[in-house]
């Protein structure tokens, strides 16, 4: 069996900048065990594999140790391949996913998601390994939704920060580190070595987080954000009742083929 892979740099116009995925079309679904491996295989932070559903799609995510129920960056990879390089012409893409359906459409050279939007809540309670492993960082406070976000006091705390990954997987969760922006209205940073990816370089999931936490806090509808990793991103952002939208552009790396 051949299958098709694409590379694509999402959440940036810059190549070698954003998050890199890998996508693969398939007509139908194969084994879990054959994604996983391909998953691995690859080494990236997410590979996302689609399959047609009438006039949509089915999509899921795998990460190099396990599949995971949301990923924005992988998205908008796919939508990418199928807008640039498969010819679709839907002007809303659909796909169907764990965390339900997520809608994607274009704007030019931004590319659109529509996202189910995720509200932490205020937590006082939290294993001590979580901010040991960020080196105990003066804070504003600790939340929680899928994952565990840290609002520290401001950017240069957000860039300062050295975690220890292996202290931080005892803390059995992924963590998002945030705090207001200087030149944009947020940053962040997120951590996930509990499945394989240390920091991450761009995360759309995380923003389903972030962007009501910060709409909350600013009191802002639309907002644009900054995660500050080394390859860095850039999001358009904006609170649309209990959905998000996330807007980033992608840039096209590679084409090749897997012989499974």
């Amino acid at each position: 069996m051949n299958l098709t892979i694409y590379q694509v740099d999402a959440f940036t116009n810059k190549l070698f900048c954003g998050n890199p995925a890998a996508v693969i079309p398939l007509e139908q679904w194969v084994g879990d065990e054959l994604m996983q491996q391909i998953a691995m295989e690859n080494n990236l932070a997410e590979t996302a594999f689609f399959v047609p559903k009438e006039n949509d799609y089915e999509i899921r995510w795998f990460t190099p140790e396990l599949e995971i129920n949301l990923c924005g960056h992988a998205t908008l990879a796919a939508a990418h391949v199928l807008y640039k390089m498969l010819g679709c012409v839907n002007p809303v893409i659909t796909f169907h996913s764990k965390s339900g359906p997520l809608y994607i459409s274009q704007n030019g050279d931004t590319i659109n998601l529509d996202f189910p939007s995720w509200m932490p809540e205020r937590i006082t309670e939290y294993p001590e390994e979580l901010l040991a492993s960020l080196g105990n960082p003066e804070i504003a406070g600790v939340y929680k939704n899928r994952d565990y976000l840290v609002e520290l006091i401001n950017e240069d705390a957000v860039i300062k920060l050295r975690p220890d990954f292996t202290l931080m997987k005892k803390a059995g969760a992924m963590v998002i580190v945030t705090a207001p922006g200087k030149e944009v209205d947020f940053v962040s940073r997120f951590f996930a070595p509990t499945v394989g990816i240390d920091e991450d370089p761009v995360t759309g999931s995380a923003h389903s987080q972030l962007i009501p936490f910060w709409n909350y806090k600013l009191g802002k509808d639309k907002m644009y954000a900054k995660q500050l990793s080394k390859r860095g991103g850039d999001i358009y952002c904006e609170q649309k009742g209990d959905r998000v939208i996330m807007g980033g552009q992608c840039v096209f790396y590679m084409k090749g083929e897997i012989e499974v």
